[in-house]
């Protein structure tokens, strides 16, 4: 008979050197930005926008998702902590990112290029978003390697017996590889809007993709949660947790804006 479980017992270091080590989880976050890259410039070309564009918006993209990630954790999360000792905010490498923290940068800094470039707002989200969804997959098979963000305890055969996320003393159950649910979730998500956009011959509705971003990405997100730990002690006894709450506020964005441009393309 075949195990009702998967043991998960990968190192999250590729290899070390005293102590210097390179980790999956860097390897794939810089990946995702690589591959972001070769894409977008694929659709730069094909729209006859200038690749010189594109290098700033890398660089708006990078240090955007980054700043917002972490103090999207350290404010949504463990604002206590962080608020009381604010130095620990730059230690990065100690871990703790929030996806929703991560759109929020996103948004704030692509407002900001928008205005500088001037470059309709809309037209930008709608073409990052493409890539920000693969983002997620990489990130979140960043996750599983690390054995973190991990899922309640399951008698599903496709269960993760997560060996490195708990002391070896207890015993460890079989818990939902929430990391793949939502890693598929994103790369699916990816694919349909990369898809839709050279359907469209790279000239969607304005507004379309980005909505279908929001509900898709944030959608997902939220049914998922359902099947996690939660990241905090203070949200154990809510009926939604912290992340469900907060991808609220981005689905309902993004169902106003698709009925927005669908008003709007009827106008016309």
């Amino acid at each position: 008979m075949l195990p009702n479980f998967i043991t998960w017992d990968i190192s999250p270091e590729i290899f070390s050197i005293g102590s210097f080590s390179i980790r999956w989880y860097g390897v794939l976050f810089a990946l995702s930005f690589v591959l972001g890259y070769i894409i977008l410039q694929k659709i730069f070309k094909k729209e006859h926008v200038p690749v010189k564009l594109l290098d700033e918006l890398t660089t708006y993209m990078v240090i955007a998702t980054i700043i917002g990630a972490r103090l999207g954790h350290c404010l949504f999360y463990e604002p206590e902590l962080y608020l009381s000792k604010p130095l620990e905010i730059f230690k990065i490498w100690e871990g703790g990112l929030s996806s929703h923290g991560a759109a929020i940068g996103i948004l704030i800094a692509l407002f900001i290029f928008s205005k500088r470039s001037k470059k309709p707002y809309l037209w930008i989200l709608d073409r990052i978003i493409i890539v920000v969804a693969l983002a997620g997959f990489f990130i979140r098979m960043g996750n599983l390697i690390n054995s973190e963000i991990y899922g309640t305890v399951t008698d599903m055969p496709w269960g993760f017996i997560f060996v490195n996320a708990f002391d070896p003393r207890h015993a460890v159950e079989p818990r939902h590889p929430t990391q793949i649910y939502e890693a598929l979730s994103y790369l699916l998500i990816f694919i349909f809007l990369l898809t839709y956009y050279y359907k469209k011959n790279g000239a969607p509705r304005t507004g379309f993709l980005f909505a279908m971003f929001l509900i898709l990405v944030f959608g997902a997100r939220f049914i998922i949660e359902f099947f996690k730990v939660p990241q905090v002690g203070f949200e154990s006894n809510w009926v939604l947790n912290l992340g469900q709450l907060l991808s609220i506020p981005f689905i309902i964005l993004g169902f106003v804006i698709l009925f927005w441009g669908k008003k709007k393309n009827i106008q016309r």
